[in-house]
């Protein structure tokens, strides 16, 4: 029988010896984070700037991978299935871990069984706007104007089951009024249509609405948030202008398949809390109005079962469907 030193001498290949029980440094080759929306919306945009931030970290690229679709459980279902090797892990958003289950039927995987959760990342605050003709310019005065034409006032959304959708929903509970519903085709035509004055009213993220307050283009009344947000302080919150207990952002969330390593879910979670720490990082996201989070694992299933809680009982009480 030929022997190992033989065998090397005649120029043939062995592979490399090492223990059975030897760990792969991870990670040893590209990681994928998948953005269950079309490229260039503001999650997508988020996910880059954080991506970046964690190659550098992990020493290995981070490739960004778009699947939309069906209200973002396409993505979804994609890392559901994905092997829980830490390989491929996932930025959600509120719509789809927490509004979507309630929605939509036959969901082909389990919403918190599917996933292991790293952190709550961060949160967009969404201002509620106004075109400039809409005769309001405090949320008193818009909730008194709704409710005087009961189901006339129009507001877009960028869809049914959108975040901006279920915000007005919460906000119709809350305040007593009933509006009509104009959904879009995506976030980007809603807010062309509320600039185009084809509807009164919409929630939007900050970041977008913004530049059109200060060019007069648009009436923001106040924010969603539980707290006036860093990036437009003189904007109060509704809750603090007449609407108790309102409280809608555009929440993101870092998750991985259920079944990953610990080993490897404390790496990820290390890397994006390095990531979210980092100055150059945290200025490119609060340039989009984005408040950076970190939370820990345990924080982010706290407020999960709290915001299926929440969004289950409007989307149950004002009987929402697709």
């Amino acid at each position: 029988m030929a022997t190992r030193r033989s065998l090397l001498a005649a120029g043939l290949a062995l592979p490399a010896l090492r223990p059975a029980s030897a760990q792969e440094v991870f990670p040893s080759r590209p990681v994928t984070l998948v953005i269950p929306w079309a490229a260039g919306g503001s999650t997508d945009v988020m996910g880059r700037v954080i991506a970046q931030a964690m190659a550098a970290d992990l020493g290995q690229p981070v490739v960004v991978e778009n699947r939309g679709g069906a209200s973002g459980t396409l993505g979804h279902h994609h890392v559901a299935r994905a092997r829980p090797d830490g390989y491929t892990f996932l930025l959600g958003t509120n719509s789809t871990y927490a509004i979507a289950p309630h929605l939509m039927r036959n969901i082909p995987y389990d919403n918190r069984a599917a996933f292991t959760g790293i952190s709550l990342v961060a949160r967009s605050a969404q201002g509620l706007c106004l075109h400039p003709s809409v005769p309001a310019n405090t949320l008193a005065e818009f909730i008194a104007y709704a409710k005087s034409k009961p189901g006339e006032v129009t507001f877009s959304s960028a869809g049914i089951g959108a975040s901006s959708h279920l915000a007005t929903e919460l906000f119709q509970a809350k305040s007593g009024t009933r509006l009509l519903h104009v959904p879009y085709r995506g976030g980007g035509p809603s807010v062309q249509g509320l600039l185009a004055g084809e509807v009164a009213m919409s929630f939007v993220d900050l970041v977008t609405c913004l530049p059109f307050r200060a060019n007069n283009q648009l009436k923001v009344l106040g924010v969603g948030t539980a707290q006036r947000s860093t990036f437009a302080p003189d904007l109060p919150t509704l809750a603090e202008s007449g609407v108790p207990g309102f409280a809608s952002s555009t929440d993101v969330i870092m998750l991985l398949p259920a079944g990953t390593p610990q080993p490897i879910v404390a790496r990820l979670t290390a890397s994006l809390q390095k990531a979210l720490r980092d100055p150059a990082t945290k200025e490119r996201l609060n340039s989009m109005a984005v408040e950076t989070i970190g939370s820990s694992a345990a924080e982010l299933d706290a407020y999960w079962t709290e915001e299926l809680a929440k969004w289950g009982e409007i989307i149950r009480s004002q009987n929402i469907t697709i």
